[in-house]
């Protein structure tokens, strides 16, 4: 795909997947145009389909399998996460104050806080009914999170405290304004606000993704973390020819809170779903856990590229850059998966691709981030290679990467998965 087609393809896919269950939505959609079937978690499956997948809330995995399973076939994993640091609404957060509409939020994960002040904000999320379908909702422009002016505090731009409670519940409207917040995404949805039992909903950016620079070599975006590493694994995922592996697509929710949930990457979603493909297979348990052993998985989220204004905060020799390729991570405190053998995987896939990589370390004197790679590592057994694609802004409202990286990081991973 020439490379204006595979960023207009990613800007499209960023803006359809405002939250975890959109960026499922999309996923979902995009797998059955391939071919792929889908099957309900909580049904008995029986016979495999040799192309599936299957979804949980905000989590979804799309398998392909040997059209003959072998009697040793490998493992091969793509594995990412589909949540973004935000503000999430309240149950029953919704008040008047002063005479406008206001909306109670809490911190999802761990946001850039001032980067979401005086901006135009969506909700959006889904809504449970009273019966238990749920209903994707996006609310375009209904919200914003006001500063304080200058003239108010004018230690602020030296001082900056933002107090989560105090500063960041959100303007709705004027409290004369008809529908309200419940009633208008009731109304979007086709429900009576009576109907709805619960909701998960976020304040998440109203701005589409835009290619910045003097030659437009830049991509600004909400959410490039993680959906960069997703677009990147369904893309891999779909060109991947069929070998004598078991390969598989993996996004998981949560991993901005910690991944301790059903859908999460400490959660049994995908240790249930190998198992059940194993089966399929005619594995023993120990079979199984020979197959699981011989596994491989690539763990991908957004890494940071060196700042050029805070060149400090970065190790003094390794410094990835946007437009460099992608980024193999490396922690000796194993906050990432890498190790020497994964790292040897990781190279390998990156010669077979024809793709110059980087690496990112921490600076010693700052604690650095996590990913799932480790929880993966830990519940499954697999080893795991940490890697992705080097943005600035992590975790702000509105992240920045180049164009060129995320096709390169595709094309590693596509290599990774045919076991190149």
């Amino acid at each position: 795909m020439p490379e204006a087609a595979r960023t207009a393809d990613l800007m499209h896919f960023l803006d359809a997947s405002p939250t975890s269950y959109h960026a499922v939505a999309e996923l979902a959609r995009r797998l059955e145009a391939a071919g792929f079937t889908a099957l309900v978690g909580g049904e008995v499956w029986g016979q495999l389909p040799n192309q599936g997948f299957t979804t949980r809330d905000g989590a979804l995995i799309a398998w392909r399998t040997p059209a003959v399973w072998s009697r040793q076939p490998g493992l091969r994993i793509f594995a990412a996460h589909s949540d973004s640091p935000a503000l999430k609404l309240k149950p029953h957060g919704l008040h008047e104050r002063f005479g406008y509409q206001m909306a109670n939020v809490e911190v999802y994960g761990g946001p850039l806080l001032p980067t979401w002040f005086d901006r135009d904000l969506s909700v959006a999320g889904r809504i449970v009914d009273l019966a238990g379908t749920s209903h994707l909702v996006h609310a375009n422009a209904v919200a914003r999170v006001p500063s304080l002016a200058i003239h108010l505090d004018r230690s602020q731009n030296s001082e900056l405290r933002v107090e989560a409670q105090r500063d960041l519940v959100a303007l709705l409207g004027l409290a004369s304004s008809e529908p309200d917040l419940a009633t208008h995404l009731a109304d979007l949805v086709g429900l009576d606000p009576n109907q709805v039992g619960g909701h998960d909903l976020f304040l998440v950016a109203d701005q589409p993704a835009t290619r910045v620079g003097t030659s437009g070599e830049l991509l600004a975006s909400a959410r490039l973390d993680n959906l960069l590493s997703v677009h990147s694994g369904l893309s891999a995922f779909l060109a991947a020819e069929a070998t004598d592996d078991v390969q598989l697509l993996v996004v998981h929710d949560h991993e901005e809170v910690g991944s301790h949930t059903a859908s999460g990457a400490s959660g049994p979603f995908a240790e249930h779903l190998l198992r059940r493909l194993s089966q399929a297979g005619g594995f023993s348990q120990d079979a199984h856990h020979a197959w699981l052993d011989r596994g491989w998985c690539l763990s991908a989220d957004v890494t940071h590229a060196v700042h050029p204004n805070r060149p400090d905060r970065h190790d003094p020799t390794t410094r990835p850059v946007l437009g460099g390729g992608p980024v193999l991570k490396w922690s000796a405190a194993m906050r990432y998966g890498t190790d020497a053998t994964t790292m040897a995987c990781w190279a390998r896939a990156c010669r077979a691709a024809g793709v110059e990589h980087q690496v990112f370390v921490n600076n010693n004197s700052v604690p650095g981030g996590a990913s799932l790679g480790p929880l993966a590592a830990t519940r499954l057994g697999i080893r795991t290679v940490d890697a992705g694609v080097a943005v600035l802004g992590m975790h702000s409202i509105r992240e920045l990467c180049a164009v060129a990286d995320p096709a390169a990081f595709a094309a590693v991973a596509r290599a990774f998965l045919a076991g190149e």
